[in-house]
């Protein structure tokens, strides 16, 4: 998958949850790609450039935070 892609994944499932509920980023991926760091990397790329652009929000233990200094568990929603 490229970075477009995964832009495109995370918006579509944010799209299918109720309004304020979050998705793991792993959920981006397939089962079986889902502990490859390398593309989990991109998938947390690929989620900074949509808080960049305005369209979603990364959240730790339900507060937002920022794209730039993430460590640990992270959540999406949209904006």
């Amino acid at each position: 998958m490229t970075s477009i892609r995964y832009e495109e994944r995370i918006l579509e499932l944010l799209a299918q949850r109720d309004s304020g509920k979050t998705i793991c980023p792993s959920e981006v991926l397939p089962i079986e790609e889902r502990k490859d760091k390398v593309k989990m990397e991109a998938v947390r790329e690929a989620a900074r450039r949509l808080v960049e652009n305005g369209k979603i929000e990364i959240t730790q233990k339900g507060r937002v935070v920022n794209p730039k200094s993430l460590k640990g568990p992270i959540r999406l929603r949209l904006k």
